[in-house]
């Protein structure tokens, strides 16, 4: 018998004692043998705690766990399970072994203000921490020693409730700690890994947790201590919570605390990547301990922008971050130590005007610090070369330091499980590790019944859920039937579906497909042709304007002119996200170009087979194929409503030329042949490129080889990614 970590329980049966092992390993979520062991285990468990096993531990009988420790078919599921999670710990053989040199003890610390991991850690906000935590998952599977770096924040995101009249209300909900896949960090030594920060004139203690995804580990940074002051207890309590002055001393901590974190964890990162402005503070730390080493400011910097490497995500003005300087240095007067007498250096490192004074700006902070900065698409690279231009006042736009890294999303984690059945069968069951295009290719030799009959059971299964979470609602919270509509009860199985789920925010334009309502509800009600809209996604807290269009798109959904075809879907997140981008039929996004650095939910929606009907902005101005989805295109006009207007015009007639008939024309056997070529050609297409083996390979050999290199290691001339030790 074995005692179980955070579940409550007392013990497992012995033949199954590391049952909470696999649950606390977040690897089990991508994982299909063992994402089986729980599934198996009580599958209306599974379902009603949103497929959390930790929580499944906690709340079934003894008996039922004693049952299964005699169950045959379970047992070969576990055991096959702990056989797959072992090597992946600890082989030294992996893609990663096979082109970087052997550096016993050093590692690439990954910094994240969010990381989306799974429904069960709510630490995420958005698209940031999806892809950070997809980036942590394809780590592990590629042998990366990667760390990552981020907040444990006790209240997480906002939860959002729709008022009757559509109106975004947000709540915080305080994690069951019994429910959470995380443990305490443990030091070298043995003891509960605890951190200490200044912010200011006093002293803030940090707790590190740790999460495991396979051979990547997580620390997650909390300062929710009884030793500290009320107020220090809730910096961290919550994502993107609290004001300006709230929001630097929380980056203070995810660098300064970072760091010290990674030390007292007994970590040597080679490689030092900063995702997004966020953790910038992490160079303040490094160069305050080099200087403490007698190294000069000068050769402090130097190292640093040699072993640094730093992501940006967005062309919006509004999102990067910026402070008065006077607050800045105050909270970082505890932090200069031997750095002091370089603290004007220092600042002015992140000095930079925008056209409304000068600030201390994260992002100009992180591009002045780092080796090697990227983007995140190819058109967001020319655009922040542009954005960033008087960081490198003599360079010409193309020699500025900008690479093109574009997103990619995690295969395992986002393929439909139906719908990786039948890959198994007709690609090969190695079809997750493997991302060249002849193996997609075989994509052709699905039957068109069978993938067509895949992508009906998707639909329903999405419908079916939009259903009965409305029903959930009404039973639990007793919501009026206009918020019981809303939600989508009307929605019918077999109607094309076309998903819209994202930030409600201005520049993503969620309004764009009801400029003209009376054309639009010509099209959603034709005869025999139905088309449903289902709408998902928050407004941040502050963002009036956001609050504003999703109130405006939940009333669409209660206006009797659309007859039930419009739904909205509340608290949006990675359990719905699952079900929307593998269930619906049409994947729209419609943001104003080009303020879409990349997106990844039009990749995890085209990987299933679900077309992108996209403006050309981002990922889909280099995905789109002329065959694998439709691109919405009004042209260029002198002004924002001429070029909405010309936009809307743009995606009405795709809907009625094109992406309708191509649905509903049907042989014989009731199959649409039209539409079924494109369903493949968006698998296809998508699979090899844009997913985070090709991304993270390419962050390996275009960013961290640089540095790697500049600790010591080098790559051959001859082939140019063989690893030769110094």
């Amino acid at each position: 018998m074995t005692t179980i970590g955070l579940s409550g329980l007392d013990a497992l049966p012995r033949r199954i004692d590391r049952l909470d092992e696999l649950a606390l390993d977040l690897w089990w979520s991508w994982n299909p043998h063992a994402r089986n062991v729980f599934r198996r285990l009580d599958y209306t468990l599974w379902r009603a705690t949103a497929h959390n096993p930790v929580r499944m531990l906690r709340l079934l009988p003894p008996a039922e766990l004693e049952a299964v420790a005699r169950d045959p078919a379970f047992l070969d599921l576990y055991d096959r399970a702990l056989r797959d999670l072992d090597p992946t710990r600890t082989s030294t053989k992996s893609w990663w072994s096979e082109r970087v040199p052997a550096m016993p003890g050093r590692s690439i610390a990954y910094f994240s203000a969010e990381f989306a991991i799974h429904q069960s850690l709510p630490i995420y906000a958005g698209g940031l921490g999806v892809l950070a935590g997809d980036i942590c998952k394809e780590a592990s599977d590629l042998g990366l020693p990667l760390l990552g770096v981020g907040f444990m924040y006790p209240q997480g995101y906002f939860h959002q409730q729709v008022s009757a009249d559509g109106w975004q209300q947000e709540s915080y909900e305080r994690l069951n700690w019994a429910d959470a896949p995380v443990t305490p960090a443990v030091t070298p030594g043995g003891r509960p890994c605890v951190v200490t920060v200044p912010l200011g004139s006093r002293t803030v203690k940090v707790a590190v947790w740790r999460v495991r995804l396979g051979r990547t580990k997580l620390y997650l940074l909390d300062t929710g201590l009884e030793e500290n002051a009320p107020w220090d207890r809730e910096l961290t309590a919550r994502l993107y919570g609290g004001d300006t002055e709230t929001r630097v001393q929380q980056e203070i901590i995810l660098g300064i605390g970072g760091v010290r974190a990674l030390r007292a964890m007994g970590a040597n990162p080679v490689v030092w990547h900063l995702n997004e402005g966020h953790a910038a503070f992490v160079v303040l730390q490094r160069m305050r301990e080099m200087i403490e080493q007698g190294r000069s400011f000068e050769a402090a910097l130097a190292e640093v922008r040699r072993t640094t490497v730093f992501t940006t995500h967005t062309p919006v003005p509004a999102g990067h971050d910026t402070f008065p300087f006077q607050l800045v240095d105050s909270h970082l007067a505890g932090c200069w130590g031997t750095l002091g007498s370089h603290r004007e250096a220092f600042l002015s490192l992140g000095h930079y005007d925008n056209g409304s004074g000068p600030r201390f700006n994260m992002t100009a902070l992180a591009l002045r610090t780092a080796g090697r900065v990227n983007a995140v698409s190819r058109l967001h690279a020319g655009v922040t070369r542009d954005m960033w231009a008087p960081i490198w006042p003599e360079a010409a736009p193309d020699q500025r330091p900008v690479h093109a890294v574009t997103n990619g999303i995690h295969v395992g984690t986002w393929v439909a499980h139906r719908l990786g059945l039948v890959f198994d069968r007709y690609l090969g069951g190695d079809w997750r590790d493997q991302r060249d295009d002849a193996l997609w290719d075989r994509v052709l030799d699905i039957p068109d019944a069978e993938l067509w009959g895949v992508r009906q059971e998707l639909r329903r299964y999405l419908l079916d859920f939009i259903r009965e979470r409305a029903r959930q609602r009404w039973a639990d919270e007793r919501v009026g039937a206009g918020r019981v509509l809303a939600a989508g009860t009307l929605l019918d199985p077999n109607a094309l579906t076309i998903g819209f789920a994202r930030r409600f925010t201005e520049y993503k334009r969620p309004e764009l497909i009801f400029t003209d309502p009376a054309r639009l509800g010509r099209i959603l009600n034709a005869p025999k042709r139905p088309v449903q809209l289902v709408f998902a996604g928050k407004a941040h807290p502050a963002d009036d304007g956001g609050k504003h269009h999703l109130q405006h798109v939940y009333q669409r959904a209660l206006d009797a002119a659309f007859a039930g075809r419009v739904a909205f879907v509340d608290d949006y997140d990675l359990h719905v996200a699952h079900f929307l981008v593998q269930g619906c039929d049409v994947w729209l996004n419609n943001p104003r170009k080009p303020l879409e650095a990349s997106g990844t939910s039009g990749m995890k929606a085209a990987l299933n087979g679900v077309p992108h009907l996209s403006i050309g902005d981002g990922w889909w101005a280099e995905g789109y194929s002329g065959d694998n989805g439709w691109l919405i295109d009004g042209g260029e006009h002198p002004d924002r409503a001429a070029t909405d207007a010309a936009d809307a015009d743009a995606l009405y007639t795709l809907l009625e030329r094109d992406v309708v008939p191509a649905f509903y024309d049907r042989d014989r056997d009731d199959l649409p042949r039209r539409w079924l070529p494109i369903v493949r050609q968006a698998i296809r297409t998508v699979a090899p490129r844009f997913t985070t083996r090709r991304m993270v390979k390419e962050y390996v050999e275009q960013m961290y080889a640089p540095a790697i290199r500049a600790s010591g290691y080098k790559y051959t001339e001859e082939t140019g990614d063989r690893p030769v030790s110094p």
